[in-house]
């Protein structure tokens, strides 16, 4: 059948490894360094994750730079030994990042999907129920338990599918929605998964990924 024989690229949104600026709320409790080991830990998480579902993966910066910072090696690496693509995020705002990044895929792919690196629940099992909800919609949407989404997949795009979305908001997963809707396009809500932006969702994963909290 025609299901059978559909292509997906897949794309990880990443924040460069520089530390103060990466999982600021972990830095409460575990200090500037553990947070920036908590982001690499969690980056390189979610690539293993990707990376078995066997699509096509690129790795997707939050912005140009000269030099990578000494923290990043092991996403590097992990990215140069798995050989996945790395691309820079474009737009003004997280909304205009996914809509092309979307848009990018779908000039390769029949469907194209964006997962972000806080987000290790995804496995390949959601991925493939992303995939399968986009036989029946445009765009599909898996919800965080904080009001926004882990993943969003499309099949079609528009320019203005993202805008004036308030991110990082309990309300970013709703006003995504009504965008979609409004720029034409039909939605799928998947079920909800957990992402990593507190201290006890670090801990979380620590309990379910099985990673001691001090980095073995």
């Amino acid at each position: 059948g025609f299901a059978m024989n559909t292509t997906v690229q897949l794309f990880q949104f990443a924040k460069w490894p520089d530390k103060g600026r990466v999982k600021t709320r972990l830095a409460a409790t575990l200090g500037e360094d553990g947070a920036l080991h908590a982001h690499i830990t969690l980056t390189l998480t979610v690539l293993e994750q990707l990376r078995q579902c066997g699509y096509p993966l690129a790795l997707a910066w939050d912005h140009d730079l000269d030099e990578p910072p000494a923290g990043a090696a092991a996403i590097l690496n992990a990215v140069a030994g798995y050989g996945i693509g790395q691309l820079i995020q474009q737009g003004q705002d997280l909304g205009e990042r996914m809509t092309q990044a979307l848009s990018r895929g779908l000039e390769e792919a029949d469907r194209a999907i964006v997962v972000g690196s806080d987000c290790p629940s995804v496995d390949a099992d959601y991925v493939a129920e992303a995939v399968a909800a986009l036989e029946e919609a445009d765009v599909v949407f898996g919800p965080s338990d904080d009001g926004g989404y882990v993943l969003i997949g499309a099949r079609r795009t528009a320019p203005a599918m993202l805008q004036k979305v308030a991110w990082g908001s309990e309300t970013a997963l709703e006003e995504s929605v009504t965008a979609v809707r409004n720029a034409g396009l039909s939605v799928a809500i998947l079920a909800p998964r957990w992402d990593v932006d507190e201290p006890e969702d670090w801990a979380r994963f620590l309990s379910e990924f099985g990673q001691s909290p001090t980095g073995g």
